[in-house]
């Protein structure tokens, strides 16, 4: 795992967490990096110095539970509930079968994969919608 400081075009500045350089760039050209403030995908590395960690166990930091709520708050008032079929409709919209518009829904991990070799956009999300749960 490597840590970058990010730049949106906007002059945002955050940092991420990604597997490797490699894949910090495939996401960048799957438009899969969203800036934290204003949700900008043009995305770039800042100048940074390396860190050196004295621990032999590195891990990502964990989002609070009050981000993930508001998160959560956010996708489902500005996206559509699609349930099951969010693979169907997310790849009808990247063939342009039905117009774009922001979706959530589920997907077993083997369909997202095959959605992401296609290269069509998807990310998973670190909660379960409401309309599935009671």
């Amino acid at each position: 795992m490597i840590r970058f400081h990010l730049k949106c075009d906007q002059n945002h500045a955050f940092d991420s967490w990604f597997q490797s350089g490699d894949a910090f760039d495939k996401l960048v050209a799957a438009g899969m990096v969203t800036c934290t403030t204003c949700g900008s995908r043009k995305v770039t590395k800042s100048i940074m110095a390396p860190a050196v960690s004295t621990s032999s166990e590195i891990t990502a930091p964990k989002p609070t539970e009050n981000a993930i709520a508001a998160l959560r708050d956010k996708i489902e008032a500005t996206s559509d509930y699609v349930g099951t079929g969010f693979v169907k409709e997310a790849r009808d919209m990247h063939d342009g079968v039905v117009p774009e518009r922001p979706i959530y829904g589920e997907a077993n991990l083997k369909d997202a994969k095959k959605l992401v070799d296609d290269g069509i956009p998807v990310v998973p999300l670190p909660f379960m919608p409401r309309k599935k749960t009671n």
